[in-house]
């Protein structure tokens, strides 16, 4: 692998949308050798339970724990402080929560990564999910103006809170580097490279645009972990990472 396909690897994130932890690790034994992390979300969670986290990092495998924090600032300093002990390399929160909850989120993963003494995860807060296009945003959800606004808003929300960053469509990462700096992360969903099909995505770019606008990590779950040859497709996305590295 050249110096640019490792460090398009790096930036690469695989959802495990998948039910069980065998089906995971079925995935994860094909596609190791061109993810840098893996994403456990809700579905991989609620049905196989914490401990799929516990076994990926036993392989020595990167983990983003993707559940989406959302609750009275207590309640998410608490959950967060339990997730912390699962040893995700990044977990989320979500912006509409406020500032308030966010910072007591990260108060408390650093407290218990710091009692356990293992490193601290990244926590980041996601803002308008890639599923929301601007018809939906407004007129199902009841927000006004436009969804680039909210995201911005949301982004320095997540930056005054002391979090490390974002999730966001990539159709938003120039505007959140705009208002948040080079060094805060910009974790992007919603890829979908150039011989795939959106599905219920809508505000979608391809890995080189998304990479272009200054992405710092890139989820894609269906169109490699769907594929008839996932290894083969997540080589293709890589293949196509290096033209925005």
């Amino acid at each position: 692998m050249t110096g640019k396909a490792e460090e398009a690897k790096k930036r690469l994130i695989v959802a495990l949308d998948v039910d069980t932890a065998e089906q995971a690790e079925s995935l994860v034994r094909q596609l190791a050798p061109w993810a840098g992390m893996f994403k456990v979300g809700m579905q991989l969670f609620y049905s196989a339970g914490p401990d799929v986290v516990k076994r990926l990092k036993d392989q020595g495998l990167k983990v983003f724990l993707d559940l989406k924090l959302h609750d009275i600032p207590n309640t998410v300093a608490q959950a967060a402080r339990a997730l912390t002990g699962l040893g995700a390399d990044i977990l989320n929160v979500h912006a509409a929560g406020g500032l308030s909850m966010m910072r007591a989120a990260g108060q408390a993963v650093a407290d218990r990564a710091g009692q356990l003494q293992i490193p601290a995860p990244m926590v980041i807060a996601v803002t308008v999910l890639t599923s929301i296009d601007q018809t939906v945003f407004n007129r199902e959800m009841g927000q006004p103006g436009e969804i680039k606004e909210r995201v911005k808003a949301w982004a320095r929300l997540t930056q005054e809170a002391g979090l490390a960053g974002v999730v966001a469509s990539p159709r938003e990462t120039g505007l959140i580097r705009e208002v948040c700096g080079p060094d805060f992360a910009v974790i992007t969903p919603g890829i979908r490279p150039a011989w795939s099909v959106s599905g219920d995505q809508r505000r979608v770019l391809s890995p080189a645009e998304a990479l272009a606008l200054g992405s710092s990590y890139l989820v894609v779950g269906r169109p490699i972990t769907a594929a008839a040859d996932p290894a083969e497709a997540a080589r293709k996305v890589l293949a196509e990472m290096t033209g925005g590295c």
